[in-house]
């Protein structure tokens, strides 16, 4: 799923109106290592399971208005090495296990009360 890196690299408008690609150091996102504009794999950025709770409990007791906003707006892409795909492949996985264990979790700190409730 590789994106065309014309389209998301940044570029400036000169006085003739014509648009010239900035060119800048790349690095990866996810190792830091310098990259080329040519071999980066541009992809949403990695969300930690701490970032999103970060995010839904800060806009929860503040904003509750721009919740939805804050966990569905599409986020830009960001730059990853080719080498590191697999890399980033993993911790999404181990961070998308991380979040189902804590919804799981959730909703047995629901259930049990009522499961204990109606037994008794």
């Amino acid at each position: 799923m590789a994106i065309n890196s014309m389209e998301t690299l940044p570029t400036r408008e000169t006085p003739t109106g014509t648009k010239t690609i900035v060119q800048e150091q790349l690095h990866c996102a996810l190792t830091g290592v310098p990259i080329s504009a040519e071999e980066a794999y541009w992809a949403p950025p990695l969300v930690t399971a701490r970032q999103l709770m970060a995010a839904i409990f800060g806009n929860l007791f503040r904003a509750p208005g721009n919740l939805g906003f804050v966990l569905f707006a599409e986020q830009p892409n960001v730059p990853y090495a080719q080498a590191a795909r697999e890399q980033l492949a993993a911790r999404r996985s181990s961070e998308q296990l991380k979040l189902l264990v804590l919804l799981l979790l959730l909703v047995a700190l629901v259930a049990a009360p009522i499961l204990i409730l109606t037994m008794g």
